[in-house]
Parts: structure tokens; C-alpha cells; sequence
């Protein structure tokens, strides 16, 4: 298996509350909410998760999303998104010991001191270069364990889209100038091909590349301390006004807004 780890892991921080509208959850995820509060919102349900709660939410889900520092002073929350093969692991070993349904929208989780005691390892060795990858397994395990055991087991699938192909490709390479001809290249196919295959989700290259450089830059805003300029530049924008300008369009706010209590 070559994804056997959460696809990434990473702590929100921030000062200032903001809301973030129409965001598309591209990984089964785990949030816990350490400080503030976070507040998932679509058409169907609303879900608050207060201080010292987590709330799991199954890939593809759509929400606006509210991150409030009240009543702390500081919204804080550790973020696991799990790979579809440490799924497909998980599923392999321990899918006849649940029959649980899998998790289509959101569900609150007790965020309980084992839960959160083996998130806390999970996070500190999937930031250790030197661990192997058995141990990162076995924490990552650790904690879908408790998640079902607590009446949570993600979708575990086979077929990836090929929009999100192309988003992870991205994601992985955000800077890069990235036209219709590179990507196919990666893909060992034809510009034409793989733009009929995007055509069958309406999607063109150019869209996803926006998408996934917003969406990382998003990401770097929250969880480090990196300058927007910098960020612009790590996501492709030679231009930090024309960058600022699409973020806002997205999101609604500036991105030294996320900077402007720190």
C-alpha cells in the first residue's frame, strides 16, 4: 500500500472568526475542536461542536463552515483526513467486527481523553520523518478503532473521480504552471482524453487548478504562520493582489484577514 497515513494532518489556529461558505470535504475527516467553536451548516442539518468536542464528516460532503475563537479568544482544531487505502486497510481487518452503516454527512463524536490521547499520537508520529510506517499505521488505526467503536466507520471505495485525481496532483505541486497538456502527461494520456473524461463532470482543468490552489491556500493560512505573499507564491499567484482578489472572491474576505490578530 503507498497511502497508508491520513493524506495530511494539520492544526488550525486563528484569532479572528470567519465563516467559509459552500466548502466540499475532499477526505473522510476527524475534527477536534481544542479552543472556540466550529459550526457545520448545509440545507439538511446544523452540527456546533463546542471546546474539547470532534466531529467526523465523510468525504464529498458539502457545509458552510463557522470558526469562532469565543468564547476563548482562539479558535484551535486538530485535523486528520484519512487516505482511502489506510480505509481500505481498516476495512480489511475489522469491517465483519462493525456493521455499523457508513458515515454520510457529519456525526458529533464524544471527544473523550482515550479518543483524544490517541489522536494526540497519531498526530505527533505522523510528524516524525523517522517513524516507520508501520508505527504511523498502527496509531492511524488506533484511532478508526475508537471511531467505530463509537458508532463511526467511513466509506471505504475503490474508484477515485477524475477530478480529484487531478486535484491531488495539484495539491501536491500548487506553484507549478499546470495547462491541460502537463496534466495528461502526468496521467500517461492524451490532452483529449482526459479532457473528455472532465467533461463528463463538467469540470475543466483550469477550474480544478484554481480550486486546489485556493483550497491549499486556504489550508496554509489556517495552520501556519506563513506571510500571504508567501502563500500566493507556494500556490501558483505571481501576483499578490490578483491572488487576494480570487481569494476573496471565493471566500468572502481578504486573506490578511486571517493574519490581522496574529
Amino acid at each position: 500500500m503507498h497511502d497508508q497515513v491520513p493524506t495530511s494532518n494539520f492544526l488550525i489556529s486563528t484569532h479572528v472568526r470567519h465563516r467559509l461558505a459552500t466548502v466540499t470535504v475532499r477526505s473522510d475527516v476527524l475534527m477536534w475542536v481544542r479552543s472556540g467553536t466550529k459550526t457545520l451548516h448545509n440545507p439538511s442539518e446544523t452540527l456546533e461542536v463546542a471546546a474539547n468536542g470532534a466531529v467526523a464528516v465523510a468525504q464529498g460532503t458539502q457545509w458552510d463552515i463557522t470558526n469562532d475563537p469565543v468564547p476563548h479568544g482562539r479558535y484551535e482544531a486538530l485535523i486528520l483526513q484519512f487516505g482511502s487505502d489506510v480505509l481500505h486497510e481498516f476495512d480489511k481487518r475489522y469491517k465483519a467486527d462493525f456493521l455499523l452503516k457508513p458515515l454520510a454527512g457529519s456525526m458529533k463524536i464524544s471527544a473523550d481523553t482515550e479518543l483524544c490521547q490517541a489522536v494526540q499520537r497519531a498526530t505527533d508520529i505522523l510528524g516524525m520523518p523517522a517513524a516507520s510506517t508501520r508505527m504511523k499505521l498502527h496509531r492511524v488505526m488506533e484511532v478508526l478503532l475508537l471511531l467505530a467503536e463509537r458508532g463511526c466507520v467511513f466509506r471505504s471505495t475503490d474508484e477515485v473521480s477524475w477530478p480529484d485525481k487531478v486535484r491531488r496532483l495539484v495539491s501536491q505541486r500548487p506553484h507549478e504552471d499546470w495547462s491541460l497538456e502537463l496534466v495528461a502527461s502526468c496521467f500517461h494520456m492524451s490532452a483529449s482524453t482526459l479532457q473528455r473524461r472532465l467533461r463528463e463532470f463538467d469540470v475543466t482543468v483550469g477550474d480544478l487548478v484554481r480550486e486546489t490552489r485556493l483550497e491549499v491556500a486556504l489550508m496554509l493560512l489556517q495552520s501556519t504562520g506563513m506571510p500571504v505573499g508567501e502563500v500566493a507564491q507556494r500556490c501558483g499567484y505571481d501576483s499578490h493582489s490578483r491572488f487576494s482578489a480570487a481569494f476573496r472572491t471565493r471566500y468572502g474576505f481578504l486573506p490578511s484577514y486571517l493574519r490581522s490578530a496574529d
